[in-house]
């Protein structure tokens, strides 16, 4: 028997455990050889006919990123019969779900909650301080930093980050027509000077990365897409289409004679990166579905004449055209002032006037608009943060200091929206205790949102994929969120 000594159950460099190893001296007699056992390994990580409700149902995902944590007590979740200094400064209103409540700040969505679920309760346990940038790593791509420092920040991006979930779905399940796989707007993903954290391909390579619409503009600025420039998605005059596809027919020809060449860079996938990048400029399906100004104003009016609404109305286009992951990033930094969720202080006014009224028009018109169109059948709308709220008001939680009337982080219990592909609408999923601090039932951990996701997509989440050092890492080690699929 082949014996391998090592720890109980750790992972060898193939993706297998040294438990499954043991059993191939055993599996011998039955006609079973090592290189069998791989290959039942590798069948393992493939879509299959019947993976329970929900799978494969999700043919695009629109992420709604609500970087700087949106305090759930004061949206999604508010306790009127609470202790002052805990219950929401807002009025709870009724939804179209009997016996759900939001804050008056929703009106359009307690309208419309009849098509989407609401988990109330996300929640985890940091390592160490929970602030932004740890969170939102986690949150993108499933694992825990290794670089966490003592204020729960992080070092830059580096090739060795774990990849963005969006661009594992590019890796494995691409686009069926000439379109981009994967984009992320309108800013990045950033706590401080730490930009993009989360936010990239990592150890996939920089040709998985999503493509980064990021108009110019600062964060105040919320007309910043009626600027949006994709110069790179189109021929230059002097060039024409057909010129370009003789160059691309003339590359092959060249290719074809250089077999070596070939094999050499057969790793990287660069001839079809060519392709997928010619094509895309030729078809014109990406840029012109960029073209806002192709929508009626009435419409564009109803998602919000701000960078969020904008975004959002973008999202669905971009969906339209074929892209399979789209990244809305709140457009405010993460730890901020004004409409970032990040409300330490000033949270009756900045929600008020700022942050609410962008969320509820720009989420609920895309959801309406979606179902309307037939479209969120196969599109997974999630809409989330990193963390939620301090249900206590005037107290420190991460170190940061706030007024009497903001709320400090909060990961314990937090709510996040599901929409879309054999999600279930109308529906909540688990319940906050009494204050908001805590699940009493069915917690959700950010790693099984992501396991959802993969599932929803026809993606096994526990697939293998190979990190920098070649060590097979699960695309996450979550589990799926059964109870909101049918």
């Amino acid at each position: 028997m082949l014996v391998i000594p090592g720890a109980h159950d750790q992972a060898t460099c193939d993706g297998m455990t040294r438990r499954e190893l043991l059993r191939v001296g055993g599996s011998a007699i039955l006609g079973l050889s090592l290189a069998d056992l791989f290959a039942h390994k590798s069948q393992a990580n493939q879509p299959s006919a019947n993976r329970g409700p929900g799978w494969n149902r999700a043919q695009h995902v629109i992420i709604i990123y609500l970087q700087g944590g949106p305090s759930h007590l004061d949206l999604w979740d508010p306790k009127p019969e609470a202790p002052d200094r805990v219950r929401s400064i807002f009025r709870p209103i009724n939804t179209r779900v009997a016996g759900i409540q939001y804050g008056e700040l929703l009106p359009n969505l307690a309208r419309v909650n009849d098509k989407f679920t609401m988990i109330r309760t996300m929640s985890y346990t940091p390592i160490g301080l929970f602030n932004h940038t740890a969170a939102i790593y986690q949150m993108m791509t499933g694992y825990q930093a290794d670089a966490v420092s003592p204020s729960g920040q992080l070092e830059p991006p580096t090739p060795r980050d774990y990849p963005h979930f969006g661009s594992q779905v590019t890796r494995l399940k691409p686009p069926t027509q000439p379109t981009l796989p994967f984009v992320m707007m309108p800013r990045p993903l950033q706590e401080s000077n730490v930009v993009n954290k989360g936010g990239t391909a990592g150890f996939l390579g920089r040709a998985y990365d999503p493509y980064y619409l990021f108009p110019p503009g600062d964060d105040m600025d919320l007309n910043k897409m009626n600027r949006i420039s994709v110069d790179d998605l189109q021929l230059r005059p002097e060039v024409p289409a057909s010129r370009l596809e003789r160059r691309g027919r003339l590359r092959d020809q060249i290719s074809e004679g250089m077999p070596e060449l070939e094999q050499a860079v057969s790793r990287y996938d660069l001839p079809q990166y060519y392709s997928q990048a010619l094509n895309l400029v030729l078809s014109g399906r990406a840029r012109n579905a960029f073209t806002l100004s192709q929508e009626s104003t009435q419409m564009r009016e109803r998602y919000g004449m701000n960078t969020f609404g904008q975004c959002c109305l973008l999202a669905r286009r971009l969906i339209e055209s074929g892209t399979r992951i789209v990244q809305i990033n709140w457009p405010k930094v993460a730890n901020s002032d004004n409409h970032s969720w990040d409300v330490h202080q000033g949270l009756p006014d900045r929600m008020r006037r700022q942050a609410a009224p962008m969320l509820d028009a720009g989420l609920s018109t895309l959801i309406g608009d979606l179902d309307d169109r037939g479209l969120l059948n196969e599109t997974l709308v999630v809409c989330v943060g990193e963390f939620g709220r301090s249900p206590i008001r005037g107290v420190s939680t991460s170190g940061n200091s706030n007024s009497a009337d903001g709320r400090d982080h909060w990961p314990y219990c937090y709510t996040g929206v599901v929409a879309g592909a054999g999600v279930r609408r109308g529906h909540m999923h688990g319940r906050s205790d009494a204050t908001g601090s805590a699940p009493l039932d069915n917690p959700v951990h950010p790693r099984d949102l992501l396991a959802t996701i993969y599932h929803s997509l026809g993606i096994n989440p526990h697939t293998i994929a190979y990190n920098h050092l070649n060590q097979p890492r699960e695309l996450v080690q979550g589990d799926v969120v059964g109870g909101i699929l049918q």
